[in-house]
């Protein structure tokens, strides 16, 4: 039983113990790395060359149970026995041929030679070398020349350790999982949301480690670009960040965050806050304004004034759902030395059946992508010449489910790849956000899209096989894959509302029954994005959608089915394991269980919503998801209900409670078994034992409003 936050003490293990299995690699053929061995780098390298070496030596003590020396290696040292890591500057006749500067090369005869185009790459090249060992669980590499370049770059993270909270240890693991950026949420000179963060601090020590720092702007922009007193105050704030924190790559921007008063008429001409009563048109931040052209040209030039080769990312999540001439109009008008960045899959709809219309409202797994908003808006940058990033949550989590370390749908997360492959091929996709503010947790998903983002790939059904056998033994190979192909169909049945993605799916289990009395989330004052902020414990819908909800509830209670058909393999394999493979396996189980408990506290809540709705009043007169309970009506008039009616209604809902409440106390043993289950970085823990014993609380409260109803048999006035 693990203690809450006893996860990130995994998470500062880099590498893996207990791989090697002498059972195993010593029946491969390729060259093999004994104690004889040294690990040897120039006399000059940098903090880059320094950290692959200390890294790889770490490796095989850890990994390998090796004890191998790393030392600067001398003039003409033969580089048989020897592990020889290099860069083109120091040795061009063995550089790559590519010229990114994450490129690398690898030669295994007698000695092993890592080459990179700069030490990012010859670092990178130490990882795959460490990866191949980790597949053959030995210290023993194919002999030959491999020779990749990386598809992406930036390939931009935020913290799952928590947020803005980088140790060495978590900013490694990504770099391992081929990750080139951090993310930090900036609300001002050293400020983030969760305090004082020493960017420069950070800065260095993610640059020692391959890796570069976005700030991922929280600032207020309360001037339009026209307004007399503009330069200074946007000088104040992107000007002073840039002036002290020079070493900044650069600055991500969304519409919600820096939004500023657009003259637009389309919009209400002041920031969202601030917006008037009746004010229908949109917020500046949430449309396509004709003078964000203008106000980036102003906020770039600040910048650049202080670095000038800094990445300004523009990034149009928030006006996905404007028509497509209207957002197409405004890229046509944007400076081109700027990224666009793009969300993959958002805003497409389907219609499942006739009368249901499901829309991807916010980052989800459910549709692989590329979505209609991205390929408009990817085909008009290519065309303008603009560099094209995507929020693509590739990191191995998207918004679907909100306290989990990352979805195990790994065929599912393929389809999702092609497309980004075949993105780049077709419109020069170059740069990646693959997490948002729930972070980046390393797994074997964000393995798999390191082996796809490379060129040449690896071939993913073999790293597939290889994976499932590393972590959960040889003869389960088969069982894992099923597993993982039952999941990656069951994430395609997950539907993508805006009440289950801010409800239930939010903090999964841990979600309550309410009836009339609302419940705030007990949250720790530190947490980003608490009491409710980001999740409304009062589940609201559109009544008059009930086919939507008809069909969710059927949807899921497959999605449901599937993953608790895949986490039984799972338990079926593990009295045959011991050690790192029965741990592997357990969590990965405890994660697709955890899963399956989430999809049906979901079905609970909307069956519950559905049966509510007969007892209580209308409340509006335009339902929506967040605008209150809606009463079943008919020509305008709630419906009568006789009081067996109104028994009969509250009998079900106290079946579905006590349901599901079988179901919270179910979950228990598995956030108690692994830590990370129930955790979320901006909302800490939301479905720990505290949480799910809450729930029980809040439910039973309901109850009790329902047995005064019961007793009269009268719905509330």
């Amino acid at each position: 039983m693990e203690r809450n936050y006893q996860f990130r003490e995994r998470l500062l293990e880099v590498h893996k113990k207990g791989l090697r299995d002498d059972a195993i690699w010593t029946k491969l053929t390729g060259t093999t790395v004994d104690e004889s061995w040294e690990i040897v780098y120039p006399a000059d390298a940098d903090r880059v060359l320094l950290h692959a070496a200390h890294d790889l030596r770490d490796f095989f003590e850890v990994s390998m149970n090796l004890c191998l020396r790393a030392r600067p290696r001398k003039d003409g040292e033969p580089l048989e026995g020897r592990i020889t890591l290099t860069d083109a500057a120091h040795t061009p006749a063995l550089a790559p041929a590519y010229t990114e500067p994450a490129a690398y090369k690898l030669d295994v005869g007698d000695g092993i030679t890592v080459c990179g185009t700069t030490p990012r790459g010859t670092l990178q090249g130490c990882f795959y070398l460490e990866r191949r060992m980790g597949i053959h669980r030995g210290p023993i590499i194919e002999r030959g020349t491999v020779e990749k370049k990386p598809l992406f770059s930036p390939r931009m993270v935020h913290s799952g350790f928590g947020l803005d909270d980088f140790p060495d240890a978590h900013i490694n693991a990504a770099a391992h999982m081929g990750m080139d950026a951090l993310l930090v949420f900036t609300k001002d000179l050293n400020i983030t949301p969760h305090g004082y963060l020493d960017f420069n601090n950070l800065i260095y020590r993610a640059a020692g480690m391959g890796m570069d720092v976005y700030a991922y702007s929280y600032y207020k922009s309360p001037k339009h670009p026209d307004d007399p007193d503009a330069p200074a105050f946007y000088e104040s704030t992107y000007g002073n960040l840039f002036k002290n924190c020079p070493g900044l790559r650069g600055v991500t921007l969304v519409g919600e965050s820096v939004e500023f008063p657009s003259r637009d008429p389309h919009t209400s001409g002041c920031l969202r806050l601030e917006k008037k009563p009746g004010e229908t048109r949109p917020s500046p931040g949430w449309y396509p304004c004709y003078d964000y052209p203008e106000w980036i040209n102003l906020v770039k030039g600040i910048i650049r004034k202080y670095k000038p080769d800094a990445d300004f990312v523009f990034w149009t999540y928030n006006w996905g759902y404007v028509n497509e001439e209207a957002r197409i109009a405004l890229i046509e008008t944007l400076p081109t030395d700027i990224s666009l960045q793009v969300t993959y899959e958002m805003f497409e709809q389907f219609h499942p059946r006739p009368g249901v219309t499901v829309r991807c409202v916010d980052y989800t797994l459910m549709f692989e992508g590329p979505g209609k908003y991205f390929t408009s808006e990817a085909i008009a940058a290519h065309r303008r010449g603009i560099p094209l990033y995507a929020m693509a949550n590739t990191g191995g989590l998207t918004w679907d489910i909100g306290v989990v370390p990352y979805e195990p749908a790994p065929y599912q997360w393929k389809r999702r790849y092609d497309g980004m492959v075949k993105a780049h091929e077709n419109w020069g996709l170059r740069g990646l956000m693959e997490c948002h503010h729930y972070g980046f947790y390393p797994s074997f998903v964000s393995e798999l899209a390191n082996t796809a983002y490379w060129s040449p790939a690896e071939d993913y059904d073999t790293a597939m096989r290889e994976i499932a056998a590393r972590d959960h033994g040889e003869k389960n190979v088969d069982t894992v894959l099923e597993t993982w192909r039952l999941w990656s169909d069951g994430i395609r049945h997950y539907v993508s509302t805006n009440p289950d993605q801010y409800g239930p799916f939010r903090i999964g289990p841990a979600y309550p029954l309410l009836f009339r009395q609302e419940a705030i989330l007990e949250s720790p004052p530190y947490a980003h994005f608490g009491n409710n902020r980001i999740c409304h414990t009062m589940y609201n819908y559109d009544i008059n959608l009930r086919a939507n909800l008809d069909y969710e509830i059927e949807s899921l209670t497959e999605m449901a089915r599937l993953y608790e058909e895949g986490a039984q393999k799972l338990a079926d394999i593990l009295p045959s394991l011991t050690g790192r493979q029965y741990d592997e396996t357990k969590r990965m189980w405890a994660l697709g269980s955890f899963i399956a408990h989430a999809a049906r506290t979901t079905i609970a809540v909307k069956k519950w919503f559905i049966l509510k709705c007969k007892l209580l009043p209308p409340k509006g007169n335009k339902p929506s998801w967040n605008a209150g309970q809606e009463a079943v009506i008919k020509d305008g008039a709630q419906v009568s209900l006789t009081p067996d009616e109104v028994r009969a209604t509250i009998d079900e809902m106290r079946a579905i409670a006590e349901q599901e409440l079988v179901n919270a106390r179910e979950t228990i043993p598995l956030v108690e078994y692994d830590s990370r289950l129930g955790y979320e970085p901006s909302m800490e823990y939301m479905c720990d034992r505290a949480h799910l014993e809450w729930k029980e609380r809040m439910t039973r409260r309901a109850l009790a409003e329902l047995d005064e109803i019961y007793e009269k048999g009268i719905c509330p006035q």
